[in-house]
């Protein structure tokens, strides 16, 4: 069945609209030319949403880690903190489809982490910061999903980041629905393997949290589920945690395998365990095994395809 897609926000000049301060876009990113006709990609540009036209002079975050104010470049004078916080309350206000968003590196309102800090004298003090847009999206939707352009072009980040988007968009539909205690379950035992390849501690943390969820209501204890949920999502699997998971998968074809069979299959989880193949080897043998020996726990599991395989983000992990 194929997958519906998400929505992920975006900056308006990695879309290749002449935005910028300057005038310009930035350059395109083929990983995120890749993303379209599987992932609907909606463009802001929040400088341009508060009136700064184009061109237009810089802006910088200025002031103390976490009370930063975001100010003009040239004279540290003219303060554009208020309406760009309430622009991204805006955004997130009505778009509640939102299931990620893409930042551009290094924007003072759009750059995702190590943003250039200055002093009230005009002297740079760090690059320790979030862009002022994209810390308040963060603060409004602390589970949205966000990553920038640069960092994109890293295999295993632009991998977690758009698994993480698909993610939030299941729940975002599931919980659209209405959300009980056996929805809950349900939504669980389709993300249990795929959080155990993220972090293992949240798999057994989130099994107690349904199992003991007599007396909280269902708003809180999906609040909770979904919270630990993306948490896990976002620590980065490894070769290791991955290739863990796969063996626990082949242990449902343990009785079903002749000799063969189970010796290919686990020469390739260990050939994925050791660098050598990525890993959409060993996962292709397995969905083609499970193919013929359906089983119908496993067939639902949405670590053997958390997003459209032509994203062929397993083929470089």
């Amino acid at each position: 069945m194929k997958m519906k897609n998400p929505v992920v926000g975006i900056g308006s000049c990695l879309m290749g609209q002449p935005v910028r301060y300057s005038g310009d876009s930035k350059r395109k990113n083929n990983h995120i030319e890749r993303l379209k006709g599987h992932i609907k990609l909606n463009s802001f540009c929040p400088e341009m949403a508060i009136g700064m036209g184009v061109p237009r002079q810089t802006v910088r975050l200025v002031g103390e880690i976490g009370k930063t104010r975001l100010m003009d470049s040239k004279t540290q004078t003219e303060d554009f903190t208020a309406p760009m916080k309430a622009y991204a309350a805006v955004v997130i206000d009505n778009n509640p489809n939102l299931s990620g968003y893409i930042l551009v590196k290094g924007s003072p309102s759009c750059g995702y982490e190590r943003v250039k800090r200055y002093n009230d004298l005009g002297n740079m003090s760090a690059s320790d910061e979030m862009g002022m847009f994209a810390a308040e999206l963060h603060r409004k939707d602390p589970l949205l999903p966000m990553e920038e352009d640069g960092r994109l072009n890293d295999d295993v980040l632009r991998e977690n980041f758009i698994s993480r988007v698909y993610a939030y968009d299941r729940w975002k539909k599931f919980k659209a629905g209405g959300v009980s205690h056996k929805g809950l379950l349900d939504f669980w035992a389709r993300y249990k393997y795929q959080v155990m390849a993220h972090r293992i501690s949240s798999y057994k943390t989130i099994g107690q949290l349904l199992a003991n969820a007599n007396g909280q209501t269902i708003e809180i204890v999906a609040e909770e589920f979904i919270s630990l949920l993306m948490q896990s999502l976002k620590a980065l699997a490894t070769r290791k945690s991955h290739a863990n998971v796969l063996e626990h998968i082949r242990g449902y074809l343990k009785k079903k395998l002749d000799a063969n069979d189970k010796a290919e299959l686990g020469a390739l989880i260990t050939q994925y365990r050791d660098g050598i193949v990525p890993l959409v080897v060993p996962l292709t043998l397995l969905r083609h095994h499970f193919k013929r020996h359906q089983n119908p726990y496993i067939e639902k599991q949405v670590f053997l395809l958390p997003y459209p395989e032509e994203l062929s983000l397993r083929n470089r992990i």
